[in-house]
């Protein structure tokens, strides 16, 4: 049965029950608290006794009851199966845009009429369910469209100096195969990035406990060469950040930040300052650094796959694109937040923030 008949049939059979109930409750008034006296007097013999006059009185009562359940019945089917409809009223147009959800239009909302109740909650959370999920679509196809973009680019390159070695027996292949060996640490390093922004949307990974702090003084370490080659100098300070999370992608997370503040930054004498801070159930990570003005428009796509704030840097830490998009990708698996912030004198500043773990007692 469908939940309206069944809902219609409830509604019938409690008024079917109540009514009995009532003409019970009149039949028992009738023959506890009516008079003897008053009985007789429907009596066609007044000298023959109570019960005569109450048989009377049940053949007389037991019809009109029949017919008040029977009107009571009808009453309560057509009346249930109205408002039952008027009820499901809502369900149905929430099925509908699951429906149209289900054959792929997503931007179809259900977008419910009326005051706040238990079927407007049910219906605003759907909307904004189908709103995240077109959203996550969209982006989708984006970074689908932008991987195979930045991937046909390496390979195409590829394939364009194979023909021209073929074309050319003679030419020296000394540059060609620089050349070739460049573009291929392109593709591996922009696959390899594809696979860790993959990992970490899956969150396939085991939490341990982690030092922001020294992840960040890992990463620049690592990157310090590079940043002494372009004329950045790294100021660093903090306190210890502890962190529940994965060591290697929270220290990617810290080698992109400050790899993305040296290579985006002032040609010449930028810098760069890193520090981490406590708070009281949360620990921040910020980079900051110098650099060209950039509006809060650019900014809040630098976060997408294959954005950049400024044009596309050339040289051998050019990166691929995904620096920002990883790292964001690793502070959502690590339920952490992200904020980009541009800095009036230019340049950038990002803070990740992140839940704190803290020790049990009694441990060192």
């Amino acid at each position: 049965m469908s939940v309206r008949l069944k809902l219609t049939l409830s509604y019938a059979g409690f008024l079917m029950l109540a009514g009995f109930l009532l003409l019970a409750a009149v039949w028992l008034f009738l023959l506890r608290y009516v008079p003897e006296r008053a009985l007789m007097t429907l009596s066609d013999d007044p000298t023959g006794g109570v019960f005569p006059v109450r048989s009377r009185l049940l053949r007389v009562f037991a019809p009109r009851a029949a017919g008040v359940l029977g009107l009571l019945l009808v009453f309560g089917l057509a009346g249930g199966w109205i408002l039952a409809g008027r009820i499901l009223a809502p369900l149905t147009r929430i099925t509908d845009a699951t429906r149209r959800a289900a054959d792929g239009s997503l931007s179809h909302r259900v977008r419910l009429p009326g005051h706040e109740d238990e079927f407007r909650a049910l219906a605003d959370a759907f909307d904004t369910m189908l709103a995240r999920l077109e959203a996550h679509v969209a982006e989708q196809r984006r970074f689908a469209a932008n991987a195979s973009h930045e991937l046909r680019t390496p390979l195409a390159t590829s394939q364009a100096l194979l023909e021209v070695a073929l074309s050319d027996p003679n030419r020296d292949t000394g540059e060609l195969v620089d050349r070739l060996h460049a573009v291929n640490a392109r593709a591996i390093d922009l696959t390899e990035a594809l696979l860790l922004l993959s990992r970490a949307h899956q969150r396939a990974f085991a939490r341990e406990h982690v030092d922001l702090s020294l992840a960040a003084e890992e990463a620049t370490e690592a990157l310090l060469p590079l940043a002494e080659r372009r004329g950045v100098t790294i100021e660093t300070d903090g306190d210890i950040a502890p962190t529940l999370g994965s060591p290697p992608l929270l220290l990617q997370l810290t080698t992109n930040l400050v790899h993305n503040a040296i290579v985006h930054n002032l040609p010449e004498r930028g810098t760069v300052w890193i520090s981490a801070s406590v708070q009281p159930n949360t620990v921040v990570l910020t980079v900051e650094n110098t650099g060209e003005t950039l509006t809060p428009q650019l900014v809040a796509t630098l976060t997408e796959p294959f954005q950049r704030g400024t044009e596309r840097v050339s040289g051998d830490h050019a990166g691929v694109g995904l620096g920002l998009a990883i790292v964001r990708t690793i502070t959502d698996a690590h339920d952490g937040r992200l904020t980009l912030t541009p800095r009036s004198a230019g340049g950038l500043r990002v803070a990740v923030e992140l839940p704190r773990h803290h020790e049990p007692q009694g441990v060192p």
